[in-house]
């Protein structure tokens, strides 16, 4: 493809539109599954009917991007798919099991009465579990992978170590932190008083985290010790500490003032350096020191077929998700239930 006397890598294009396609799923949907696991804390039924309903015009479509990134990955990078996909069936089928039991939840919850503590168990459940598995296969993944030829040659349970337990467990607490600062966004009154409180508890919680990831990932393997440690490269790999502190002190300054937006905006800079420097760990593999981005790519023709696919599909889900938050912002009042 040649643009202006400039050839543009193809395999480059679809890396930045699957890193985007992951980290619109992050952001958006991890702020209802935040909402999801606050949910059993809640002081009454009519708050819990409050925080479900300040999610549920917009939950469905947050997914959009999960589909999109794993479809992504399997048509742009079909090598890793077929090696990623077997060393985190577990993580994978859990997360999907826990994303339905919420999905359901969320229409069976308000048809009944007598089984309504049920789903309610199941919306937390399924939010837990969905977060969970999502950073055990991050955690996986940036632990390293076996490969052998073309073919993935670990275990079952190569997945579950306490690097993972580790990751598993920082996303469920980043994904917390982005459903209180929601809430505090979107509630009003005692509820909105209760998730500033969250708020604030939760955003100790993350930067403790960041810190043990932080920590852990250098020493995984050698390649990440050099890009993040080895000089002069710390000179600009620092910087991702450096703002992650400034947006630490941002955010603990602006739950002070009591805002309202500004809090989940910092917490969305919060998982956007952690993003980065996730990247810079990786990049350029898809699977840490065994396949990178050009390994695992589709041949050019059809890169430049789905190219023309995203550029038409990825601008309609901006517009449609930019219309279901125009049309539901504002705050999500008692009484005012989702049926």
């Amino acid at each position: 493809m040649m643009a202006a006397g400039y050839s543009v890598d193809l395999t480059v294009v679809w890396l930045l539109i699957l890193a985007f396609s992951v980290f619109a799923y992050i952001v958006m949907d991890g702020f209802d599954l935040g909402v999801g696991m606050l949910f059993p804390f809640a002081k009454t039924d009519a708050d819990r009917d409050v925080m479900m309903s300040s999610v549920a015009p917009v939950w469905d479509g947050n997914e959009t991007w999960l589909v999109l990134g794993g479809g992504g990955l399997f048509a742009a990078f079909p090598l890793a798919y077929s090696v990623l996909m077997p060393a985190l069936y577990a993580p994978i089928m859990a997360m999907l099991l826990g994303l339905t039991f919420r999905g359901v939840a969320f229409e069976y919850r308000w048809r009944t009465v007598r089984g309504r503590a049920a789903w309610d168990r199941a919306f937390a459940g399924g939010s837990f579990v969905a977060a969970f598995a999502q950073g055990v296969a991050l955690g996986a993944i940036l632990q390293g992978i076996q490969v052998s030829g073309r073919q993935y040659a670990g275990g079952w349970w190569d997945w579950l170590t306490p690097f993972t337990m580790l990751t598993g467990g920082s996303v469920v607490v980043g994904y917390g932190l982005l459903g209180a600062t929601w809430l505090n966004m979107k509630t009003e009154e005692s509820l909105q008083a209760w998730a500033l409180a969250w708020s604030k508890g939760m955003g100790v919680a993350m930067i403790v985290c960041i810190v043990a990831v932080s920590a852990a990932t250098p020493f995984l393997k050698a390649a990440y010790y050099v890009r993040w440690l080895e000089w002069p490269r710390v000179l600009m790999t620092a910087q991702v500490p450096l703002l992650v502190a400034l947006a630490a002190y941002l955010f603990f300054r602006t739950v002070r003032q009591r805002r309202e937006v500004a809090p989940f905006l910092i917490a969305l800079a919060l998982f956007a350096l952690s993003f980065a420097g996730l990247c810079i760990s990786m990049f350029p593999y898809l699977v840490p020191n065994s396949i990178t981005i050009w390994d695992a790519a589709a041949p050019r023709s059809s890169q430049m077929f789905m190219l023309v696919g995203a550029a038409v599909l990825i601008p309609v889900i901006l517009a449609y998700t930019g219309h279901a938050y125009w049309v539901f912002r504002g705050k999500a009042k008692s009484g005012a239930a989702y049926h």
